[in-house]
This record gives structure tokens, C-alpha cells and sequence, in this order.
């Protein structure tokens, strides 16, 4: 009964990664995607006017 106790830690730890990964993935997109996305990109945006702000501010 040994090869039980060794199995089951890794199987219980498999079968919740799964769980995570299929959430993660049931969750992408939906109703709110094109918001998140609008987020994403006017933050990346942000970060790129002050990254070029700062690089002439630099020179």
C-alpha cells in the first residue's frame, strides 16, 4: 500500500492543475473581453509615452 500513499499527492496535485488550467481557459473572452482588452492597451500605451518621454529627457 505504499505505491498508494506515493501515487495519490501527485494525482490529487494533477487532477487541481487541470481544474486551474480549464478555468483559466473557460474565463478568456467572454462579454468583458473587448473592455480588458481596451485596458491592456491604453496601460501598454501609457508606458510607452513615458518610456519615450524619458528616453529623450535622457539624451
Amino acid at each position: 500500500m505504499d505505491y498508494v500513499s506515493a501515487l495519490v499527492p501527485p494525482v490529487v496535485m494533477a487532477v487541481f492543475f487541470i481544474g486551474v488550467v480549464r478555468v483559466i481557459v473557460k474565463t478568456q473572452g467572454g462579454a468583458a473581453k473587448a473592455k480588458e482588452d481596451a485596458a491592456v492597451d491604453a496601460a501598454l500605451a501609457g508606458s510607452e509615452g513615458v518610456r519615450k518621454v524619458s528616453a529623450r529627457g535622457d539624451a
